[in-house]
């Protein structure tokens, strides 16, 4: 959560970009641009030792932003750094053990539902949200459709929030305000070479400022 008011519409996750030269600063900036409710930190294939330095540093940066910090992967990772929760995709039975094990500690979201039947399976452990989409798919300007769809019906039939990822046109957050999604999931956008990362940021919050419905008008 950020450190100013909690607006009342859809709201931003950045997805953090592998590791690399000035990656820090680029995610520090990102977060100081405006509002973001989380930061989902994707391993992208390191190895556990590089992952954990690298997702030590980006949850404290993270935290002292007021902004949650999600491990996508392995929950004794996340706890080991802090975290303030896991991202998991795996089969329901895998979904409900960490849910089980650890939602009294720490958020557990989920991801890799691609239909209806499974994105319905994975809802009935209560997961805290569920992700539409795939880590490092968003190089085309619009949203995947798919993801569009399923946010869309989600967020109609279902109390539990959903996270759908935009695209890497930044005006992409529009399409997926619309859908009555909680939140709208950017990493191209933000993190691409030659972009602002806090640019970005705000111009997404200024378009969602705009654009975005209220979600207490949505649950009427």
């Amino acid at each position: 959560m950020s450190e100013t008011s909690t607006p009342n519409r859809c709201r931003l996750v950045l997805i953090a970009p592998p590791t690399g030269e000035g990656m820090l600063e680029r995610v520090d900036s990102a977060l100081a641009g405006g509002d973001v409710a989380s930061l989902v930190i994707p391993a992208y294939g390191a190895d556990e030792a590089a992952f954990q330095e690298h997702a030590e540093r980006l949850t404290r940066m993270a935290q002292a932003r007021g902004v949650a910090a999600i491990i996508a992967g392995e929950p004794r990772m996340a706890a080991r750094v802090g975290a303030d929760g896991v991202h998991i995709e795996g089969t329901k039975a895998e979904l409900a053990e960490v849910i089980g094990k650890h939602q009294a500690k720490m958020m557990v979201g989920c991801g890799g539902a691609k239909n209806r039947d499974t994105a319905l399976e994975l809802g009935e452990t209560q997961p805290d949200y569920i992700f539409f989409g795939r880590f490092g798919y968003d190089g085309k300007p619009e949203p995947h459709p798919r993801n569009l769809a399923l946010g869309e019906w989600w967020s109609q039939l279902v109390e539990i929030p959903c996270i759908v990822l935009a695209g890497a046109d930044i005006a992409s957050v529009d399409d997926v305000a619309r859908t009555g999604a909680e939140f709208v999931a950017l990493g191209n956008a933000v993190f691409a070479a030659g972009a602002d990362p806090a640019q970005m940021v705000a111009e997404a919050n200024a378009r969602l400022d705009t654009h975005a419905p209220r979600l207490d008008d949505l649950a009427k």
